[in-house]
């Protein structure tokens, strides 16, 4: 028995020995690539001791991390204890080091299996069953004894048996627990190189929706409830999101968290194309669901990995003249009437923090005018149980100010009275309030009349919520860190004296970004073929920059692989959305388009050829519905003109012409021949509307082949350009214009934007959609014009200065006959009735 129990001695060393040894070099081959990663070991236990896996695991050079609980605890609080480990990402093995008493059913399978090193939950015990390890473990003991039947064949029945015997004695536990514990490490060693190969760009093994196409072609909302969407987390894993990157809404739609920048910060992006449009009819033209068209087609026809980014709908529009933004037909983002109406809460979130900011300023306007100087100190600074301290957003005041102190009893009256007086121009405030309505009525308003403001009354305005500043913000910010020093770089008004005051002057920079740290994570959907889609901010092109945000365009680009198709939309003309999108945000994201899709349709051409006017809510006149080649020849010049544009930049061009029932086959041919003849890269008609991507499959092929072209991109203009020289730049290259002119109160807020230090940011122009100049009712190509600069804002968070044309307004009116007279809901079914 003694030689026996010698051999088995030597034969467990050996296999001790090698397993530590083995584990050292696969943990150095783990690291070589990745030298950030500390794989850990979690071990909870009643009693904080050292135990065999501590000891074991830095002789092979793993981190230990020891969660000690009461003796009293209960299992509750061993389970939340193990929840807390399985979303640490940092920790890739756990280890219950309890009394049997604790090791409950609930409690072992608390554990995820990936990190469950200990082989105790059920799913673990059920893959030893089955032979089956590829995710999960075996017990210690049984891996020990894997080893030794690999090493020793026959002589493993022998060994075991008298282990058993042994054991049943007390004698040799040693033995079982250091080959348990050497196990234990090699299997955190094999859970973080799992966790690795996870981490890694994973392909896409996505199932598309059938879809089934009627004619007529039913209303968008009726087609979009015939239609299952796949479960959300369903998508997300076939497009290779991870559990924790995904935080669901509902079961149709997920934020999706920017931890995934991190995670494929290596992997190559895919080619970026961008849609944009020939100037619109208050109808529209269809961007969007050419946008939905192309990446069903791209994804579920020719298999080729493809994201859409589209754009939040505001309520405005959706209840205004415009309706919803989901496309429409058999190309939509599903479901619909979630995509227009509150989504995940990001555009209240941005109305929250913009009007948190305006009551900011103007309760900071009462207090100062009605309180001294060490009154107002005192409540600025007040003392909490005896003692003051300034809050981390006042000491970068104080510095902002000059003042190197801390204390605040050391300060001089002198800098009491700097520190506490932003001392706000009422008449200098540019910070307006904003609600997600069109209200024509809160253009200009008066506030401040109650009898407790003590007569300080002052007229502002609202703005619509898509055109505020914190929107932009959104929408070009790359993470958490710059959102929150955008937010605190925004400029709110001027003192008295000129200087500029911003949201960190306020003190609320830091309560800005709470507000927004939900809305910073862009939404993942799909179209109704089962594609993803992103959705994220909704600035408006007329009024902002017309674009959805830098962060969804980098993770999507992320997450197609390099042989993918990212497809963003600019917002309306080619000649707004577009040039805001490269001169703007690709100077934000540093990403460069690989090539345009100008969306035209027989509609809109015949219009700007001198068809009458179209109107929302009004039948078409028969012009746009009986073939008039002439009027669609000369509409063409618009066509021409959004190429040139493109042409600009140094972007190739793909037109797609979405068709319409009523178009001609002799139409479509013409403006194809137009296009191409005006040198655009390619020309073809769409049927996604009726047809969904099988209808723009040649559209996916000529995009194919047009994005693999090497093109010359450049911007318009130079930011170290004067003000002056931008707009101008803009005004006759992209509009026609002969010159411009600025008001007198343009031209004072440029010497003042000069003198403060905000010269070379780049310009977004707020014009009218409705034609290439400053007036609606111009089409076609307007000549011979001087474009008018009404007004000069700054929008320092955001990056840019805009300038206000003509009359161009900020906030939106409603029509005589609003959408909102077809929305209604059944309150049986509590479904939406009137959508589109």
């Amino acid at each position: 028995m003694m030689l026996l129990l010698m051999k088995y001695a030597l034969c467990v060393h050996l296999i001790y020995s090698d397993i530590v040894q083995r584990s050292r070099e696969e943990l150095k081959a783990i690291r070589e690539p990745n030298p950030g990663l500390k794989p850990t070991l979690a071990i909870i236990q009643v009693l904080c001791i050292v135990i065999c896996p501590d000891f074991v695991s830095t002789q092979i050079g793993l981190n230990v991390m020891q969660i000690c609980l009461p003796h009293q605890c209960r299992e509750e609080e061993v389970i939340e204890e193990i929840l807390r480990l399985n979303a640490d990402s940092r920790v890739h093995g756990i280890f219950l080091h309890l009394p049997q008493s604790f090791l409950s059913k609930s409690v072992c399978n608390a554990i995820k299996p990936q990190k469950d090193v200990d082989g105790v939950s059920d799913l673990n015990v059920g893959r030893v069953v089955l032979g089956d390890q590829r995710d999960g473990f075996a017990s210690p003991v049984a891996g020990a004894v894997l080893e030794m039947l690999a090493r020793h064949g026959v002589y493993l029945f022998a060994f075991w048996h008298m282990l058993l015997h042994l054991h049943s004695k007390g004698k040799i536990s040693h033995f079982e627990v250091f080959v348990a514990a050497v196990v234990i490490c090699q299997h955190v060693v094999r859970s973080s190189r799992r966790w690795i190969q996870e981490q890694q760009y994973q392909p896409w093994r996505l199932r598309p929706l059938k879809l089934q196409s009627l004619s007529p072609v039913p209303s968008d909302i009726e087609i979009s409830r015939a239609q299952t969407p796949k479960p959300i987390s369903q998508l997300a894993q076939e497009i290779g999101l991870l559990p924790e990157e995904l935080e669901a809404y509902g079961n149709t739609k997920a934020k999706v968290h920017l931890s995934l920048l991190n995670r494929l910060q290596h992997q190559p992006n895919g080619k970026y194309v961008l849609v944009a449009g020939i100037t619109p009819t208050p109808l529209g033209e269809g961007k969007s669901t050419v946008t939905i068209g192309l990446v069903q087609a791209l994804s579920a026809h020719l298999k080729l990995n493809s994201f859409a980014c589209l754009r939040q709908p505001s309520q405005g529009p959706t209840f205004g003249v415009k309706g919803g933004a989901a496309g429409g037909g058999y190309a939509q983002v599903i479901p619909m009437e979630e995509f227009n109406l509150h989504l995940t809460g990001d555009i209240h979130a941005i109305t929250a923090a913009n009007n948190l900011v305006a009551a900011a300023i103007d309760a900071r306007i009462l207090h100062e005018a009605t309180q001294s100087d060490r009154a107002l100190y005192s409540r600025l600074v007040p003392s909490v149980n005896g003692v003051r301290c300034f809050s981390p957003i006042q000491m970068a005041r104080l510095q902002h100010l000059g003042i190197n102190k801390s204390d605040p009893s050391g300060l001089t009256p002198e800098e009491v009275r700097a520190f506490v007086r932003l001392d706000l121009d009422p008449e200098k405030v540019t910070w307006q309030r904003v609600v997600d309505t069109n209200d024509r009525f809160l253009r200009k308003i008066t506030v401040g009349q109650a009898n407790t403001e003590k007569g300080h009354a002052r007229q502002t305005q609202f703005d619509i919520a898509v055109a505020s500043e914190i929107m932009a913000i959104l929408a070009l910010t790359d993470g958490l860190a710059d959102m929150r020093a955008r937010l605190g770089l925004m400029v709110v008004g001027s003192s008295r004296n000129g200087q500029s005051i911003t949201a960190d002057d306020l003190g609320v920079t830091g309560a800005l970004a709470v507000l927004m740290k939900d809305a910073i994570k862009p939404t993942l959907m799909q179209t109704l073929e089962g594609t993803p889609v992103f959705v994220h901010a909704g600035p408006f092109a007329n009024i902002a920059h017309g674009n959805s945000s830098v962060l969804a365009d980098k993770l999507a680009l992320k997450l197609v692989g390099e042989e993918g198709y990212v497809v963003t939309e600019a917002g309306f003309g080619a000649d707004i959305g577009m040039e805001k999108f490269f001169n703007i945000k690709c100077r934000t994201s540093g990403l460069r388009p690989d090539v345009v899709v100008l969306v035209a349709t027989v509609r809109a051409l015949k219009m700007h050829g001198g068809g009458p006017n179209v109107t929302a809510g009004v039948p078409l006149p028969k012009e746009y519905i009986n073939e008039n080649l002439q009027l669609v020849a000369d509409g063409c010049s618009n066509l021409k003109k959004q190429i040139q544009i493109a042409h600009l930049f140094g972007v190739s061009v793909v037109v797609a012409l979405n068709v319409f029932k009523t178009d001609t086959q002799a139409e479509i041919d013409m403006v194809c021949r137009i296009a191409e003849a005006s040198g655009a890269s390619a020309a073809v008609q769409c049927h996604h509307w009726s047809r969904g991507g099988r209808g723009s499959v040649e559209l996916a092929h000529a995009v194919k082949k047009v994005a693999s072209q090497k093109n010359h991109f450049q911007f318009l203009y130079n930011l170290q350009d004067s003000i002056v020289e931008k707009i101008r730049t803009i005004a006759q290259k992209v509009y026609g214009a002969d010159d411009i002119e600025l008001s007198p109160e343009a031209q004072a807020k440029i010497d003042h934007y000069n003198q403060q230090g905000f010269g070379a940011l780049p310009i977004c122009m707020a014009k009218t959609h409705l034609s290439l100049s400053h007036m609606p009712e111009k089409k076609g190509v307007p000549t011979g014009f001087i474009l008018p600069i009404r007004d000069i804002r700054a929008s320092i968070g955001a990056g840019f200065i805009y300038p206000l044309v003509g009359t161009m307004s900020t906030m939106p009116g409603l029509p005589t006959r609003p959408c909102f007279y077809d929305i209604d809901l059944d309150p049986v079914t509590e479904e939406i009735k009137g959508l589109f």
